[in-house]
């Protein structure tokens, strides 16, 4: 009776959050994973450190190292960027190479790649080239090859499947409209089911979509609305649901072509508009028994696809990063140093570099968890927003390192570019603030939580014996986590079982003790907001901050097991897991001062908030690894290639370099890496200079000067002056910015500026050479 009468008044008070049909897709959909562990409060480590960690297996890093580092010297991204075409040796090289293919089973001719193996090529690409990788990721993501392929029919499969593999269908997916962004279930695309003259059931489509990636060059649209079949033609009743159907290019009434231009990179992306257009049933993929299955089939597909295409672009883009500003700061010199020695400088490169451990570690523990079967939704999501995100600000870090280069644009601005572009992945698939704000806690806390969903789902259906012991079992928990809480705060972790890994044991303890404040806090809030819980996103916003910088620690602590403990990368680790742990601590104050005006939340925003200040998760201490931590990308060896991962880097030939001629045409990335290069090459040498002049066995002057007078008395050799006259040589051409003539800065011959403006005496300047030539300034003409 009293089990009864409290699930009588929790439906009476919609205490629980109320759960749509699409939502409860979404919910359904994929498997919880290790997000289920933060949420128990009680998190198994061994047992995660235990799962599987992906690898490439031969076939696919032959791939890598071959077709993907020679495509990417097909062409300059620069001229890409610029020009926004893709010359055709590239294009018919992705279709011969199988680049469509990654997903497709190799019996109808994919290459059919591991989860790990399409986000390594797809975070390399992006990194070379945006434009390039939307060719590659799109046909590779969610659309028609991921959906035939899983619930295609048999005749689909047999048609479309070769033929996506080889280039012939360019697909796109048409699901975002004005009206629907991050909403997407609120789609109005509409298709009418009727019988044709000949007794055909066909489809009537109405639609207008927009940010549309490929659709200005697609052939073939995965297309999303929502049927109406007003007689019942298909048996899935009058209104059956969001549908996917394939639609083809050149179909009457389909208008594509037309592109958006987005920031950055302009990559191919534009509007679909569809006006009576008229499909045959039969390409509803999946056939007319798949009528109204459409948001199902998203949401399944969905549930771990976010962890591949877009967090892949993001790695790409923080390597990048952490490659173009180690380099940067190692040859860039001020008062007489590099500024990779310079304290700033170095707290900027440490957080890029641990920033990429951290988010390569992410990456493949969640492709891993993706290969060994897994759907995770909520963890994809939070892989989707907050990499995108982290990958923006060490885009922004860089750019404060490199400064005046990052600024000004051109063939030799290596980081502007992916900087520009930097919002694109942010808003795919819906903007980071709905990720953040609704999806992340909105789902994770039914779903992940070890009761809720089973509640939630036993008051939809009035169900007394099932939420008599989902009650039962939640307030066991609560009682058992709170006393726990207690205990940890007590002893700041002390008390948590975990591995025991040198260097590493005392952050899984505090890892522990935040599962245990967020599983309490989780209940609090499900306790105390319920129902509402939905329309208070400052609140599930800050509990998905703690979620994702959670994960994120453990899933570094898990790159370094899987590594084999190297002692070396023990700082970035620690770096890394400090950085995590002061996000979290952040976002608890946040929850506790966002519960409300209630008698609880007046508790957390007193009492709960000064404990939880008094006894932080971490103190103030890292910036004890700063320096340890930048340098680890202001040098080439094996451990900056473990963290830069798979990029594409052009091969360098110093000696060739010495040629005026060649070096005049080495642009970019192969320009600054080059100095680079020889600049570590002489290191030594500059090594001996300085002691020399710390030993007054030379004086003070240019670093000319000094070399000249350390050959002079035999402390350098003649080899040594000539590696150390190559190293300032190419650091004083890698620093040099573009520079353009009025004609090429306005696209034209004879530029007349502005009236009341002339131009005189500006000579002919090619992109990035220096010059002596005096230039007059604009003068106002009388």
């Amino acid at each position: 009776m009293v089990f009864k009468a409290v699930m009588n008044g929790l439906i009476k008070a919609k205490a629980m959050p109320q759960i749509s049909a699409t939502e409860r897709q979404a919910l359904e959909a994929g498997t919880v994973w290790i997000d289920g562990q933060v949420f128990s409060g009680k998190p198994d480590f061994a047992k995660m450190f235990a799962e599987p960690y992906s690898k490439l297996n031969a076939r696919e890093r032959a791939f890598v190292d071959g077709p993907v580092q020679e495509l990417c010297t097909l062409f300059d991204p620069h001229e890409v960027a610029t020009t926004r075409v893709i010359p055709p040796a590239a294009i018919d090289f992705l279709a011969k190479k199988g680049f469509y293919s990654f997903l497709i089973p190799q019996a109808y001719g994919g290459l059919e790649f591991s989860a790990n193996a399409i986000s390594t090529i797809m975070a390399m690409l992006t990194s070379y080239s945006p434009l390039l990788s939307t060719l590659v990721v799109i046909p590779n993501s969610l659309g028609a090859a991921e959906l035939i392929k899983h619930y295609g029919t048999q005749g689909q499969k047999d048609h479309y499947l070769p033929k996506l593999a080889t280039g012939e269908y360019l697909p796109c997916f048409g699901l975002t409209e004005p009206t629907a962004g991050s909403d997407a279930a609120s789609i109005l695309a509409r298709g009418v089911a009727f019988k044709n003259a000949e007794g055909k059931v066909q489809i009537k489509l109405n639609f207008r979509k927009r940010y549309i990636t490929l659709a200005p060059v697609a052939n073939l649209i995965s297309l999303a609305f929502k049927l109406h079949d007003p007689q019942n033609l298909l048996g899935k009743g009058e209104d059956a649901g969001i549908t996917v159907a394939l639609v083809h290019r050149g179909t009457p009434g389909l208008e594509m072509g037309k592109h958006h231009q987005p920031i950055g990179d302009a990559f191919y992306n534009g509007p679909i508009v569809g006006n009576d257009v008229v499909i045959d049933a039969d390409e509803i993929i999946g056939g007319k028994e798949c009528a109204g299955q459409g948001w199902r089939m998203l949401m399944e597909q969905l549930a771990g696809g976010r962890a591949v295409s877009l967090p892949a672009g993001a790695v790409g883009g923080v390597r990048a990063a952490a490659a173009a500003a180690g380099a940067y700061a190692k040859v860039r010199q001020q008062f007489g140093m590099p500024i990779a020695e310079m304290e700033g400088v170095q707290e900027k490169l440490a957080e890029i570099a641990a920033m990429a451990y951290l988010a390569e570690g992410s990456r493949i523990y969640a492709l891993s968890a993706l290969d060994n079967g897994e759907q995770p939704p909520v963890v994809s999501a939070v892989w989707k927003a907050y990499l995108t995100e982290l990958s923006r600000e060490q885009a922004k870090n860089a750019m404060d390192v490199m400064a005046g280069a990052g600024v000004m644009q051109g063939p030799n601005n290596i980081i502007g570019r992916g900087y520009c572009s930097a919002p694109v992945a942010i808003t795919v698939e819906g903007a980071n603030i709905m990720t953040r704000s609704l999806i992340t806690f909105g789902q994770g806390a039914v779903r992940c939580h070890p009761y809720a969903f089973k509640i939630a789902n036993a008051l939809e259906a009035n169900d007394l014996p099932t939420f008599s012991s989902a009650l039962k079992g939640w307030i066991g928990h609560m009682v058992t986590n709170t006393l726990r809480l207690i205990g940890m705060t007590a002893t700041r972790g002390a008390l948590a079982s975990v591995p025991q890994i040198d260097g590493v044991t005392p952050y899984l303890k505090k890892l522990a003790w935040a599962s245990t404040r967020y599983a309490y806090l989780t209940d609090m809030a499900l306790i105390n907001v319920g129902g509402k819980l939905k329309a208070r996103q400052q609140l599930t916003g800050h509990f998905a901050d703690a979620l994702a910088w959670q994960l994120m620690a453990i899933s570094t602590i898990r790159r370094y097991i899987a590594e084999g403990e190297i002692k070396e990368d023990l700082p970035l680790v620690q770096y890394a897991v400090e950085y995590s742990l002061e996000k979290v601590q952040r976002a608890f104050e946040a929850i506790y001062a966002n519960f409300g005006n209630n008698l609880l939340g007046k508790w957390m925003r007193t009492v709960g908030y000064f404990g939880l200040r008094m006894s932080p998760l971490v103190g103030a201490s890292r910036d004890r690894l700063v320096p340890v931590v930048a340098k680890t990308i202001t040098k080439t060896d094996a451990q900056s290639a473990r963290i830069l991962g798979d990029l594409a880097m052009p091969k360098i030939d110093l000696a060739e370099l010495d040629s005026d001629e060649v070096l005049a045409r080495t642009k970019g990335v192969k320009r600054l890496m080059a100095a680079f290069q020889a600049v570590q090459a002489a290191d030594v040498v500059q090594m001996k200079i300085l002691q020399a002049r710390r030993a007054k066995l030379i004086d003070k002057g240019s670093v000319q000067d000094m070399a000249a007078a350390a050959l002079a008395k035999g402390i350098i050799t003649a080899a040594d002056k000539v590696l150390l006259d190559r190293a300032n040589r190419l650091s004083l051409e890698a620093i040099m910015v573009d520079e353009f003539t009025p004609a090429e800065f306005f696209g034209k011959e004879g530029v007349t500026y502005a009236p009341g403006f002339e131009c005189a005496n500006v000579p002919n300047v090619g992109h990035g050479v220096a010059h002596d030539a005096p230039v007059e300034k604009l003068r106002v003409v009388a």
